[in-house]
């Protein structure tokens, strides 16, 4: 009887606790300020970086570019147009890196992209495509800053 008492109670206890974690508080003002729909979810233009058609040896004029490439980066994120931005380590593709823009059209996300030198200069190229995602991606960006102790 003892073992059963305590299966119960440890069962009855693990169901109160992942029902108490799975309860849905839903904040309609922060959605709001996020752009969230109805789903916690919101349209992004997703960017994959590839190796352009100028390729530069390394030198200072490479340097230059990509200075600015990462000086353009930390612009774009404190303005909130960029939420995630990152490189690949190498690949079969040769796929450089990815940027998720907080923007609605490809057109707005082009503009965007032309003030970065790496891909003005054609060193960088882009692929863009529309993307779904959850609306609190750029909510992550106030911990970065939290974690970050070096800037590029």
């Amino acid at each position: 009887m003892k073992k059963f008492l305590f299966l119960l109670t440890a069962i009855v206890f693990t169901l109160t606790a992942h029902s108490q974690s799975s309860v849905q508080v839903y904040d309609s003002v922060l959605a709001k300020d996020l752009g969230a729909d109805e789903y916690g979810m919101k349209s992004y233009v997703f960017v994959m970086i590839t190796p352009g058609p100028n390729h530069l040896e390394k030198g200072a004029l490479r340097d230059s570019i990509f200075r600015g490439h990462r000086i353009n980066i930390g612009k774009l994120a404190a303005a909130g147009k960029l939420v995630v931005a990152g490189p690949f380590e190498d690949n079969p593709k040769s796929y450089q890196g990815i940027f998720i823009l907080n923007v609605k059209t490809i057109s707005e996300a082009q503009s965007l992209l032309e003030t970065d030198p790496a891909i003005h200069a054609k060193v960088l190229n882009t692929e863009l495509y529309g993307w779904y995602g959850s609306a609190a991606l750029g909510e992550y960006l106030k911990l970065q800053k939290k974690i970050t102790k070096k800037q590029f």
